[in-house]
């Protein structure tokens, strides 16, 4: 197992980690997953022999039972995993059981730690925007929970570009705790994140997190083109994200993976896995797994090597077009581009 310093931090995590939305399984989580306790005992025992130190959960999934589960799970070995949590999503229906008011950061904060049965969090993730709450309010709280020892770093999760910029800029304005890392979605199946997301990382230095490597499940190998949605994945059962724009691109894409996995002997998934682990600056790639044979196959992504020529040609079929202004920086300002601005223009130059 690969381990990558996080962001500008001295944190070393390893380059896959576990994602907990399936234990528990209940709600809205409920296709994603079902795992109890002793499931979860089993998958971080294979996660931890695999060499995964980082496992990452939220107290939105199953509203509370998979941090539950997470910190049965570990009793007596918290101190060689380090864990990480989300908060922001509606844990109630008051008013203020949302959001990242510093009313609500403190108390489910408390709730996390109790649930998990720990006294501190690695990394503490603001999990969605809040444009209602001055960001300067969400700072100071997350400042604070670092100061107290109760947090050791701080993060964001599907915020935009500006988003993280405003946020990066206040804290060092006012001496804040600064975010290490941001978890975001990114895949083959959809590149988004490159335009903006990858490059301000780059550029900021904060490490990226990467949530739903497989598209929620679309590519594992399971989805091929002109076939019936297979029976007992989480899209037969109604989930929806990530959304697909351009079906015909998606199996393009499909039909690629399974040829270069069919090459190499191994699933659709392992080759997925380890194109985001060659990319620039992805620093872990979450994984979960609704079984034990899924999980172990996942964490072999990281001994995969990928040739150049197959992650020129996962690039290609995946392709995305320049947006404005980086087709504009493209075409007349390629002489003074940053590693961050090559990033993404980078493979357009001629």
């Amino acid at each position: 197992m690969d381990y990558r310093q996080l962001g500008n931090s001295g944190l070393r995590v390893s380059a896959l980690s576990l994602g907990t939305m399936t234990f528990g399984g209940t709600g809205w989580a409920k296709p994603v997953g079902t795992t109890d306790v002793e499931g979860a005992k089993r998958q971080i025992a294979i996660c931890v022999e695999a060499g995964v130190n980082l496992i990452d959960t939220a107290n939105v999934y199953s509203h509370g039972a998979s941090e539950e589960i997470l910190g049965e799970a570990i009793a007596g070995h918290r101190d060689e995993l380090l864990l990480a949590t989300k908060a922001r999503m509606g844990m109630g229906s008051g008013p203020n059981e949302a959001g990242a008011s510093r009313y609500h950061i403190m108390r489910q904060v408390e709730d996390s730690l109790r649930r998990m049965q720990t006294d501190y969090i690695d990394l503490y993730q603001m999990h969605e925007w809040d444009g209602q709450t001055p960001l300067e309010e969400t700072l100071s709280a997350l400042d604070a929970l670092v100061q107290s020892g109760k947090v050791r770093y701080i993060g964001a999760s599907n915020y935009a570009g500006w988003h993280l910029m405003k946020a990066l800029g206040i804290s060092e304005r006012r001496g804040f705790e600064r975010y290490v890392s941001q978890q975001i979605y990114y895949s083959l199946q959809s590149r988004d994140a490159e335009s903006e997301l990858v490059p301000v990382s780059l550029d900021q230095g904060l490490g990226i997190l990467v949530w739903s490597p497989l598209a929620g499940g679309l590519l594992s190998g399971k989805y091929r083109r002109n076939a019936e949605t297979p029976e007992g994945t989480r899209r037969f059962q109604g989930w929806n994200e990530p959304p697909v724009y351009d079906e015909d691109k998606l199996y393009d894409t499909i039909d690629v993976l399974v040829e270069i996995a069919e090459a190499h002997g191994v699933s659709a998934a392992q080759v997925s896995l380890a194109w985001l682990l060659g990319r620039p600056g992805v620093t872990s790639v979450i994984i979960g797994a609704r079984t034990d044979e899924q999980l172990a196959d996942n964490l072999a992504a990281a001994n995969l090597v990928l040739s150049e020529a197959e992650r020129a040609r996962l690039d290609q079929v995946s392709a995305q077009p320049l947006r404005y202004p980086y087709w504009h920086q493209a075409n007349t300002s390629s002489d003074r581009l940053s590693a961050a601005d090559l990033s993404l223009i980078g493979p357009h130059l001629g």
